[in-house]
């Protein structure tokens, strides 16, 4: 489809004032279309912003750096509690009848003007005018700081108003108005509401969501579990897929998403059938927090098969049961809906970027090009991170784990050395990549929802599989730099 791009004018920088990025919400109600496009058209673009209308018809603000929608508009709806469109909106009331609506606040300059042009009130007198207004402000906000009935009370973003104008020596006379004769009710269709093209991680999951977690994690910029929710984690490896790739992934657009997943693999969601093997186990009947109680266990396995399965398919472990309503992951043959990530990423990382502020580890190959962004969670106050750069020692995967408190951290009232057993659910995963400075390394995690949200012991802890994946990459004598 052609793209037509028109140069950005006043009216369209207005777009962006505080008012109007104030109406352009998530929460804005949506109206019917005035067009349906099947791929979405670039109305203006101005810096590292531009203008969109989607497949909906809709106006998005869309970042052109990272294709993140910062607002979204529904064409032809009136903005709400905009001060500038309030005014329009009630001259136009007033041009069609010449009397307010009951209930409707008069009182700021456009209002008065209108009134007086239509023979409504007279011309206020020298000073009348700010009494005038001062009257009406302490309308607005009584004494007991709340407002009057009918009055909406919200400033432009939404948030209530509170509070109250100081006492007046003026005059509490009010203007009369004629008696306007009765008119019928202004009453506006409901509208259907819509959600949000990408929800606010509080909306709950979504399908479409975890589609772009899931094409991130097939090209190594990964989003961490694919729980269906947008996140810190989602928006790290939104901004590492532009690193890596030099475009923008546009979140918004469904025809381009589609596209992507076709080329990397196929559908975001295959099914997969549960085998007696998988059924069988074993299965520990839980994971004890305290150390002592680890150590006196063969393994620190998985506790159900639907752990297991959500492990194995990057997912969230409740996001996988939610898809899946009314499953027994218990019975062998039973069919479930899972992400469809594919294979690991290949290649070879020859230097390691551990970000702390960012919250992500990042691999480079030797041409300084990014092969693959992880979210991580790195150190702690209590128990920092190393600082400057070190080095891979060695790689060991389904590791053991020896907790020595002199050494490492007092961990409840475990005061002597203790071994703890390989597993998922072990202090440091599937996977121990040592570094150079002894105790520290990159290692797994038994919960992988955590990561990047949470505290480690000082090392650089990722979900199982992008240990797993990063693993692979490395070797002895890869560097391993950190950012403060």
């Amino acid at each position: 489809m052609k793209t037509t791009i028109f140069a950005l004018g006043v009216s369209t920088a207005a777009l962006f004032s505080g008012d109007a990025l104030a109406a352009l919400s998530i929460g804005d109600a949506p109206a019917a279309p005035s067009a349906i496009h099947e791929q979405p058209i670039r109305l203006a673009q101005a810096r590292d912003v531009e203008i969109v209308i989607d497949e909906r018809g809709r106006e998005l603000i869309v970042d052109a750096r990272t294709g993140q929608v910062l607002a979204i508009r529904q064409r032809g709806l009136e903005p709400q509690f905009s001060p500038y469109e309030r005014r329009r909106q009630r001259a136009r009331e007033l041009d069609r009848d010449g009397y307010p609506e009951e209930g409707a606040l008069l009182g700021d300059r456009l209002d008065r003007e209108l009134e007086v042009r239509l023979g409504m009130r007279e011309q206020p007198g020298p000073g009348e005018e700010a009494r005038e207004f001062r009257r009406m402000q302490r309308d607005r906000y009584p004494r007991d700081g709340y407002p009057v009935d009918g009055w909406e009370g919200r400033y432009g973003d939404g948030s209530v108003i509170r509070g109250e104008l100081p006492p007046s020596d003026e005059s509490d006379d009010v203007v009369a108005f004629p008696e306007a004769p009765e008119q019928p009710a202004i009453t506006r269709p409901a509208q259907p509401q819509e959600p949000a093209f990408v929800p606010p991680a509080s909306a709950g999951p979504s399908d479409q969501v975890a589609k772009i977690q899931i094409l991130l994690d097939r090209h190594g910029v990964s989003p961490g579990v694919i729980d269906g929710r947008m996140g810190d984690n989602v928006n790290k490896a939104i901004s590492a897929w532009r690193d890596k790739s030099g475009n923008a992934l546009r979140t918004y657009d469904d025809v381009a998403i589609e596209a992507a997943l076709a080329e990397s693999g196929g559908d975001a969601f295959a099914t997969y059938e549960i085998t007696p093997v998988d059924a069988a186990g074993p299965f520990v009947a839980s994971v004890p927090e305290d150390y002592g109680e680890k150590a006196q266990l063969d393994r620190l396995g998985f506790m159900s098969v639907s752990e297991m399965l959500a492990e194995r398919f990057h997912m969230d472990e409740n996001y996988l049961k939610a898809i899946n309503p009314g499953i027994d992951f218990t019975k062998p043959g039973s069919i479930v809906k899972v992400a469809n990530v594919g294979a690991p990423v290949a290649g070879k990382v020859s230097r390691i970027i551990a970000d702390k502020g960012r919250k992500q580890v990042r691999g480079y190959d030797e041409t300084g090009r990014l092969v693959v962004a992880y979210p991580a969670t790195i150190g702690s106050s209590d128990t920092p991170s190393p600082t400057g750069t070190h080095t891979v020692e060695r790689v060991a995967f389904d590791p053991e784990y020896t907790y020595n408190p002199k050494v490492n951290f007092q961990q409840g009232a475990n005061d002597k050395v203790l071994r703890i057993p390989p597993g998922p659910n072990g202090p440091v995963g599937t996977i121990w990549i040592a570094l150079s400075k002894p105790t520290y390394g990159i290692h797994g995690t038994p919960e992988p929802s955590r990561i990047g949200k949470t505290n480690s012991h000082g090392c650089v802890r990722l979900t199982n599989w992008d240990a797993a994946e990063l693993a692979k990459m490395v070797g002895k004598g890869v560097t391993v730099e950190f950012l403060e």
